[in-house]
């Protein structure tokens, strides 16, 4: 009789589905579990011949299992064409069951049916759900051993939401409420690790509390999720809705703890574990109390006979690791390190996966690094990389840690080691099959922890690999590595390339400049001189024939109205500054690069089409030193020109034209007023030019400046570009012996003269 009424309620569930009778086909299932041999029928209608209970339970199971057995899998559409049948020929009217014939029913007569169908609801319903219950928990459980598609996830999903909805067909009662609770428990847990039915959930949770109420008498519409658990827990005090009410309290914790209300969660806490006094409670925050809380919570027992998905222990675990875990990584945001780094090693000895445990040491790891330990930053980074060496985020600090050092040879193996992994395995996508519905990973998401555990692409650690090697001046190794990047363009598969705002990568024709400064030093200079060509080419056409642009920044405290169109303004300027920065450094490379090829007019015309370029830009404003309130893309401008000048006053000096190169050294001179490279081309020009004391009265300003102010002097205002570094080394003046000693001799006769 119990496989008959599961096979009813089954097609109760789909003729749910199209709303149809529902509830008087509910009770005939109850019924029929009393009604032994009784017939079917129905109100104003004959009776029809095959159609008794037996023949219909028949048809049933023949029609949802096609071997005619439980096990063969239960095939729905067809019980669905049946049951169309059967209520095509009930034309919308009631049924009724009748006894059979001889009596056995044990009485008769509409009182006695009504008697007994109420009887039978009571009874069997919740025999058949808790039935099915475990059914659907036994499916899940050969699931995950044999770890299925999203399908069968689905499924599972569908069969509790089926399940519950056919419960709360009926009024709630206290008797079958741990049960529905239960139910609704084991549903939530797949609809919570469906990242997109959070809305869902929650209103699911209410849609529970509110059941509870009803079957106590009482409501709680217009009560907010807070309130509602507070008045449920408040006057709800049956022995055995408490584990049930446990379990959702524990699926309400995750579902706040994951939307970062840990005010709440902490009050849930105060409700189901202050049992003594519960009116007291209030929902207000303290810090440390949320772990204490959850450590301290007792859950209660589970039945066997009411079988989960995931037990509440087990969410309990993984509530408490969730938490530490939120909450250290709050304190790293707000910058109190040594409590995130407390609360991030309670969560690393809590109850997590090993792809979560090797995330947490790497914040552990990012944690000590900005306490200034690199040395624990790097144990904690290890740590990580022991536990799951697919933490790829955790070998890219490991290198980062490794710079700070200044070991640049274990920085660059990192970095290798690391571009290598992500050629090969390419970060993975979560598991679809999880042991545990509900997860640490799914409970902990903020955007600091997006921030420390972001995967490189693979071209931007190539990049850093080029960088490196050129600040380091390994320069055959910087050439490979900025080639094989710009092969990514020159291939078209510009979308192989991070570019986005967190990337490492620079603006692309930085890139280019860069490349160019490496095969400079590689002293591959016609490759340098066509790398500069491309970037000159891709500029023509963005920059104005003329920019106006104030020299400061000059941002008021309080922007008017209008600041937000003048901010867009200012955005378009910069673009177009940083645009003909990019040019005119293509047209400054090239010049130093045709100068050591001895190429010395065309060098000439490089360094003057640079300086054209540059007259684009009229600055107006007070002052014209620098200073640092000026545009970062007006300083690096200043610092091209400074250079363009002293190249071509260079290229002059080879020439012998020192009037022109004077000249040139001067401007340099208004440019960056003390520059020593300028004063000091300066000098060779005026002593070539036969001004020897104005020579001498230079050469004595720059021999009385202290030892390290050239140093000092080269470090002020912002850092200069990567790409400008090689020209800057070209244009320091190369020392001559000879020029201080003529320069010395002759203040030393000039000293014997006036002395006599």
């Amino acid at each position: 009789m119990g496989y008959v009424i599961l096979m009813l309620s089954r097609a109760v569930s789909i003729v749910h589905s199209i709303n149809l009778l529902h509830f008087e086909l509910l009770q005939a299932l109850c019924v029929c579990s009393v009604a032994g041999q009784g017939e079917l029928h129905w109100d104003g209608m004959p009776r029809i011949p095959g159609m008794g209970l037996g023949s219909v339970v028949s048809h049933l199971c023949h029609a949802g299992y096609p071997t005619g057995q439980p096990q063969g899998g239960f095939a729905p559409h067809r019980a669905l064409s049946l049951l169309g049948h059967l209520f095509r020929c009930l034309g919308g009217r009631r049924f009724r069951c009748v006894p059979p014939a001889d009596g056995r029913e044990g009485g008769s007569g509409a009182a006695a049916m009504k008697r007994r169908r109420g009887a039978a609801a009571e009874r069997d319903c919740p025999w058949v759900w808790a039935a099915q219950n475990r059914g659907l928990v036994e499916r899940w459980q050969e699931a995950r051993r044999a770890a299925p598609g999203a399908a069968a996830w689905r499924q599972l999903r569908g069969g509790f939401g089926e399940l519950l909805m056919m419960m709360r067909g009926l009024p709630a009662t206290l008797p079958t409420l741990p049960l529905e609770l239960t139910v609704l428990y084991n549903s939530l847990l797949f609809t919570m690790e469906a990242s997109d039915s959070a809305m869902e959930g929650q209103e699911g949770i209410r849609q529970g509390l509110l059941r509870v109420l009803e079957a106590c008498g009482a409501c709680g519409q217009d009560l907010s999720s807070e309130e509602l658990w507070q008045k449920v827990l408040q006057e709800v005090t049956v022995a055995e809705l408490q584990a049930p009410l446990h379990q959702l309290g524990a699926l309400q914790a995750a579902w706040w703890l994951s939307t970062g209300r840990l005010e709440s969660v902490t009050g849930l806490l105060r409700l189901l574990s202050n049992a003594e006094d519960l009116g007291i409670t209030h929902w207000s925050k303290v810090e440390n109390e949320l772990l204490s809380l959850l450590k301290a919570w007792q859950v209660p027992a589970e039945g066997d006979s009411l079988p989960l998905i995931q037990s509440t222990r087990d969410l309990k675990e993984i509530l408490c690791t969730s938490a530490a875990f939120l909450q250290g990584l709050q304190e790293f945001e707000a910058g109190n390190f040594p409590t995130a780094r407390s609360l991030l090693q309670e969560a690393a000895g809590g109850f997590c996966t090993r792809k979560v445990l090797a995330q947490i040491y790497t914040c552990l790891g990012c944690c000590a690094q900005r306490m200034g330990k690199p040395q624990t930053a790097l144990q904690h980074l290890k740590q990580a990389l022991q536990v799951d060496f697919q933490c790829l985020p955790a070998l890219s600090h490991v290198a980062a840690v490794y710079h700070e050092l200044g070991e640049t040879d274990v920085e660059l193996q990192a970095l290798a080691l690391l571009y290598e992994a992500l050629e090969k395995n390419p970060p993975a996508a979560a598991s679809s099959s999880p042991y545990f519905l509900i997860r640490t990973e799914l409970l902990v998401h903020t955007p600091v922890l997006d921030s420390l555990l972001r995967h490189r692409h693979p071209s931007e650690v190539k990049y850093l690999l080029a960088q490196r090697c050129l600040q380091h001046g390994r320069v055959a190794d910087a050439v490979e590595h900025y080639l094989d990047f710009l092969a990514l363009f020159q291939e078209g598969l510009q979308q192989q390339v991070a570019l986005d705002v967190s990337s490492a990568v620079p603006r692309i024709p930085e890139v280019f400049l860069e490349a160019a400064s490496a095969l400079e030093q590689a002293e591959r200079y016609q490759d340098a001189i066509t790398v500069c060509e491309e970037v000159i080419i891709r500029t023509t056409g963005l920059i104005p024939r003329l920019l106006l642009l104030e020299e400061r920044l000059g941002q008021p405290e309080c922007p008017p109205p209008q600041a937000g169109l003048a901010g867009g303004l200012l955005a378009q300027k910069k673009e177009s500054l940083s645009c003909l920065a990019w040019r005119a450094a293509g047209y400054l490379h090239q010049g130093w690069m045709r100068g050591k090829l001895g190429e010395v007019k065309e060098a000439v015309t490089q360094f003057s089409r640079c300086l054209r370029e540059l007259l684009q830009v009229q600055l107006y404003g007070p002052g014209v030193e620098p200073t640092e309130n000026l545009l970062p893309e007006v300083e690096v401008l200043q610092k091209i020109r400074l250079l363009a000048l002293i190249g071509r006053g260079t290229q002059f000096l080879e020439l012998g034209n020192h009037k022109k190169a004077l000249l040139d050294f001067q401007h340099g001179l208004q440019v960056s007023p003390g520059d020593p490279a300028a004063a000091s081309y300066l000098v060779q020009a005026l002593w070539n030019l036969d001004r020897k004391q104005e020579a001498a009265a230079q050469w004595q300003k720059l021999s009385q400046r202290p030892p390290k102010e050239d140093g000092q002097q080269e470090g002020q205002g912002r850092p200069v570009p990567l790409y400008l570094v090689s020209c800057l080394k070209q244009a320091v003046f190369p020392h001559s012996d000879d020029l201080a000693r003529s320069i010395q001799n002759y203040l030393g006769s000039t000293t014997q003269d006036s002395s006599s």
